[in-house]
């Protein structure tokens, strides 16, 4: 599905970072200060451990460059495993206060538009000396834990490092790879400790995930798309779908954040934590379950609809994407607040809690988590590897609780204008492509309901618009067959009427 590109996009990225309160351009003070970097590059801690001959690997998409993370695991003697993070360490690039980070404050996140990255960092630093890219030592943040054989985290530390990526992968091969359903990337295949150690990880994160699904872990599966230019100046929309890597980078990242969140609380110092509270529209839950033969509680409780979404997957494969994305957007949107020594609900084996009581991930069914695993492109990451560092050193922490607060405000709002951002492209993008589609049928679902209208997600190709006819009646998660009648790329609109 493609269509001749004659919309300007990039120019209209641009603009709509400008409209939602982004500053796509750094400004002059922040060039001066990558002079001093490349003239005095910052030195690795004294009390880093050396793990550069460690067989460390990434996972990412086919085209990043900004890499936050490797990973690397090991077996114990008594079958349990250990698992080891490394974060590039970018704190010691972008001190508190310097124009890079002050920058990186009001931007709070790096945006993604489909036609152009707006990186939160300049690239310079975040898919150059801050990224831990391939057969290039970097001092890095790792995390570390061990999990047993029941799948709990029983033991865990952080500490600095050197660090080298040995191996940069990708997760549409590695997933095939690790599913049986395609060869080994080539960096993969010439190695057997490689092919070993990721199906060492992929083992780990498989028991990770079901012991988090045993607590209500939500088990979603959506289809995002981007957009692919064509030799001949078309443009085309594909689909993107989990798999076995970006299911291994998840579960491990999912712990790691964990094991951060608990040891920050255990040493008593304030933090910023990301939290998706229980649902505002759980009774349009209830009813969505209710239509397919299942009954759910009348109060928020991610175990019972854990449940009843794996009982749908395997019932109805095909349409489970659909199902997902329905209970997504009841869910909501998650924000970063302020944590408090002593808020946090105790969880003594390092296991996610039952829900209820303090505020936590209800989409991961966790009480403990935060954001620490991506400082190159989130600022409440850098913030979290800024008190992770002053803790590793025995030093209070440099954030009070109001600033700490301050800055929690500032990134969800700039999350916010980030999701605005990228779904106005993304209609935007879509509307290029669908250009020639006019007057087609397609089946949808219903993704929206709302004062300003009724919104669809066409299924082949995955399209969002407006209903502009027909939509009354209907309510998140409804099926229906719409016509497509009208796009504006300018205007990011792609209108359906109900066949």
């Amino acid at each position: 599905m493609s269509h001749q590109l004659h919309f300007d996009l990039a120019t209209a990225a641009r603009r709509s970072m400008i409209t939602h309160g982004f500053e796509p351009d750094y400004p002059p003070a922040i060039k001066q200060q990558l002079d001093q970097l490349r003239q005095h590059p910052p030195t690795p801690a004294a009390a880093a451990r050396d793990l550069r001959s460690l067989l460390w690997s990434s996972i990412d998409n086919d085209t990043s460059r900004d890499l936050d993370q490797i990973e690397y695991a090991e077996a114990l003697p008594d079958g349990s495993h250990r698992v080891l993070i490394g974060i590039a360490d970018v704190d010691a690039s972008v001190p508190r206060g310097s124009p890079i980070d002050q920058h990186a404050l009001r931007e709070t996140t790096t945006v993604y538009t489909g036609v152009e990255i707006f990186s939160m960092l300049p690239e310079e630093l975040s898919t150059g000396t801050t990224s831990l890219l391939e057969a290039q030592e970097r001092a890095a943040i790792v995390i570390e834990f061990t999990v047993d054989p029941q799948a709990k985290i029983v033991a865990s530390d952080i500490y600095p490092a050197r660090v080298v990526n040995k191996a940069q992968l990708a997760y549409p091969s590695v997933g095939a790879w690790l599913a049986g359903q395609g060869e080994a990337p080539p960096n993969v295949a010439v190695s057997a400790q490689l092919q070993q150690q990721l199906r060492m990880q992929d083992q780990i994160a498989q028991l990770l995930r079901r012991e988090r699904s045993s607590h209500g872990a939500l088990n979603l599966e959506t289809i995002e798309t981007h957009p692919v230019r064509l030799r001949d100046g078309e443009i085309d929309i594909e689909a993107e779908v989990k798999n076995n890597a970006t299911q291994l980078i998840e579960d491990f990242m999912i712990g790691a954040n964990g094991v951060v969140a608990r040891t920050l609380e255990a040493k008593r110092l304030s933090s910023i934590r990301r939290v998706v509270k229980t649902p505002k529209r759980w009774d349009r839950i209830v009813e969505l379950a209710r239509q397919m033969g299942t009954q759910l509680p009348a109060a928020p409780d991610p175990k019972p609809l854990h449940d009843f979404l794996c009982v749908q997957q395997a019932k109805d494969p095909d349409h489970f994407p659909d199902l997902s994305l329905a209970i997504i957007k009841l869910l909501g949107p998650g924000e970063y607040v302020l944590e408090k020594p002593g808020q946090l609900s105790p969880v003594a084996s390092g296991a996610p809690a039952r829900w209820g009581g303090s505020e936590g991930h209800f989409g991961l069914a966790v009480q403990d988590y935060t954001h620490s695993t991506a400082p190159n492109r989130r600022y409440a990451d850098l913030v979290t590897q800024r008190l992770l560092k002053v803790m590793i050193a025995g030093k209070p922490s440099p954030y009070s609780d109001e600033e700490l607060s301050t800055i929690a405000a500032q990134c969800t709002r700039m999350e916010d204008a980030e999701r605005k951002v990228s779904r106005e492209m993304e209609k935007r993008i879509a509307a290029v492509a669908m250009s020639g589609r006019i007057g087609q049928a397609f089946d949808a679902i219903v993704t929206g309901v709302n004062e300003h209208g009724s919104f669809v997600r066409t299924l082949k190709p995955h399209v969002d618009g407006m209903l502009v006819r027909g939509q009354q009646g209907l309510d998140v998660g409804d099926r229906v067959h719409v016509t497509l009648v009208r796009t504006d790329p300018a205007q990011g609109y792609i209108d359906f009427a109900r066949a």
